[in-house]
Formats: structure tokens, sequence, C-alpha cells
């Protein structure tokens, strides 16, 4: 693979409003005008919003890493993915015939790379015995936030394609990410010493009626 594979970023911004899009349309990368509701938008746009998500994490990571310096590892990795999810965004929001051979996407190779990682801090985590509840620490929420956010995401690329032509690296892509997400949630707090919460049943109201 060369060094650059991917045509780099070519515009100019000027002003940031149009107001092309007061009717309620948007330009894809070809230059059709669709409508802003229309599944395609859904898709690039969900994946937008994770990335703004991602944005606040890797602004607790840093904030953290002060103290916590292991911790640069998960920043410098997040902000990657935010890279990662522009080229995806960069894909979603191009018709499969405006496709240029050197279009920022999401490859196998981002995909790899995620299983890496997770793998990896998967070796320092303890193994779980019940499912996690978010809120461990602000990180940990954050995290979840976005773990949930990106199978919203999935669901809708997954919902696109059986309308029009999608990549399937994009959906094995967001399927791995959501994964990653959940993993390193448990990796900063287990770095960072905060405790997880996990679920138990019989914390319900009900549950805890029976014990009075």
């Amino acid at each position: 693979m060369s060094k650059d594979p991917f045509n780099k970023p070519r515009m100019a911004i000027n002003r940031v409003y149009t107001r092309q899009g007061d009717g309620g349309e948007t330009g894809l990368v070809g230059g059709q005008r669709v409508p802003k509701d229309g599944a395609r938008i859904e898709a690039y746009g969900t994946v937008d919003e994770l990335n703004s998500f991602l944005g606040l994490a890797r602004a607790t990571v840093n904030q953290l890493a002060i103290e916590r310096p292991e911790l640069l590892l998960l920043g410098a990795i997040l902000l990657r993915v935010q890279h990662e999810l522009f080229n995806l965004g960069s894909i979603l929001a191009t018709l499969p015939e405006d496709v240029h051979p050197k279009q920022p996407r999401v490859t196998d190779a981002e995909i790899a790379q995620l299983e890496h990682e997770m793998d990896a801090m998967n070796e320092d985590l303890p193994l779980l015995r019940s499912f996690v509840l978010p809120g461990g620490s602000r990180l940990d929420a954050e995290l979840h936030v976005g773990r949930t956010v990106c199978r919203r995401a999935e669901r809708m690329v997954i919902a696109l394609g059986r309308v029009e032509s999608v990549p399937a690296e994009a959906v094995r892509y967001l399927n791995r990410l959501s994964d990653s997400l959940f993993v390193w949630s448990r990796w900063a707090g287990h770095m960072a010493g905060a405790p997880e919460t996990l679920w138990e049943p019989n914390q319900s109201a009900s549950g805890q009626a029976d014990n009075r």
C-alpha cells in the first residue's frame, strides 16, 4: 500500500452558511441534491454524531492523562478512529457510481487494527461475570454512549444497504468499533482504578422489595 492511499481534502470553506439547505435538501459528494432525512443522510449523519461523542471522550482522556499517562494510548486510538469515521462518512456521502478509486473509506486494514487493539487490551482485563452498567466513571459513560451511537450508526448503514449499495467494510467496521468501545471503556476504567458497575437483577425495585 502506498504512503497516501487516499486523496487529501480539496476544499476551501469561506463561510459556513450557504442557504442551499433551507428547502430541506443537501448535496452528496457527486453534487446530487437529496432530502436531508433520506436513508443515506441518516447513515452518515449518525456517523458524524458518533465522531462528536468520541471527541468528547478524547477530551476527557486528555484531562485524565495528566495523572494517568497510560491513558494516552487510548487518546491516540480515539483520534485515529475519528479520522477513520470521516473517511467512512466520505464514502457514505457518495453514490456508488461517483466513488473515486482513491476516495477516503474504511478498509479491512482498519478493521484488523481494531481487532488487534481489542485483543491486546482484553489481556489486561478480568473475566466478566455479568453485564456492565455504564457510569463507573465519566470516561466509562462517554465511551458507552459512543458504543450505543455506533450501534445505531450500524443499523442505519444496514438499513441503507437494503435500498442502495453500501460497501461491506462499512458495516463490518462499525460492528467492530462498537465492540472496541466496550473494551476501551473497561480498559480505561481498569487503568484508572475505577470499579466496574455490574448488572445485578435483584437490585431492581421488585428485587429489593423481596428482601425487606
